[in-house]
């Protein structure tokens, strides 16, 4: 990706009160995320292809340094608990993730067919950590959701339908065009690929 192209989204993305620390590897904003979290802190996560290239999610939801709500509620019964499962994931204090497309003015943009991460994103996360490789970068939002149907959905789908036998669908997306909170939202933007 050419680097005056990231620094241009870098620099539009800050504008929106979101900080931004661009690195090279997935391996640097892995180690940069893992400096920020304090060990034991309450840490949440959808499932996330970027995470798991960088060794985040064996770092954070496996290794039994943090309090993982994802094995808390995936141990939970969904027919009985299912108030205090949507209550528990709602407002994390720590929250990481990915985005599926950022565009050329700092907008970005998350699909999901559950949505469960989205409120988090959103607003109920105290702090949000968001790692995206720079091939994510697109000029626009209709960029973006033709990124959405043509590269991130083919792959969700085909992964689901392995694993779960079930199809994914797009069904509601998130467009994070600026923080209302200073200091809440990191994005690392990673030279190098990774992630869908």
């Amino acid at each position: 990706m050419n680097e005056e192209l990231i620094q241009k989204v870098a620099v539009a993305i800050r504008a929106n009160n979101i900080e931004v620390r661009v690195v090279d590897t997935g391996g640097e904003a892995r180690n940069a995320v893992l400096e920020m979290i304090p060990l034991g802190a309450e840490v949440h996560s959808g499932k996330s292809k970027t995470l798991m290239d960088i060794g985040l999610w064996s770092e954070l939801f496996e290794s039994g340094k943090y309090d993982a709500l994802r094995p808390k509620y995936m141990a939970m019964d969904r027919a009985t608990q299912e108030r205090e499962i949507r209550k528990m994931i709602a407002a994390p204090d720590w929250m990481l993730g990915s985005v599926h497309a950022i565009t050329e003015a700092g907008e970005l943009v998350t699909a999901s067919a559950s949505s469960s991460q989205l409120g988090p994103y959103a607003v109920g996360a105290g702090k949000l950590i968001l790692i995206a490789g720079s091939q994510k970068i697109v000029p626009n939002l209709d960029a973006a959701f033709k990124r959405i149907e043509e590269v991130v959905f083919p792959y969700e789908d085909e992964w689901l339908l392995e694993r779960l036998k079930v199809h994914t669908s797009i069904n509601k997306i998130l467009i994070m065009r600026r923080e209302w909170t200073p200091g809440r939202t990191t994005l690392f933007l990673v030279r190098e690929p990774v992630g869908v």
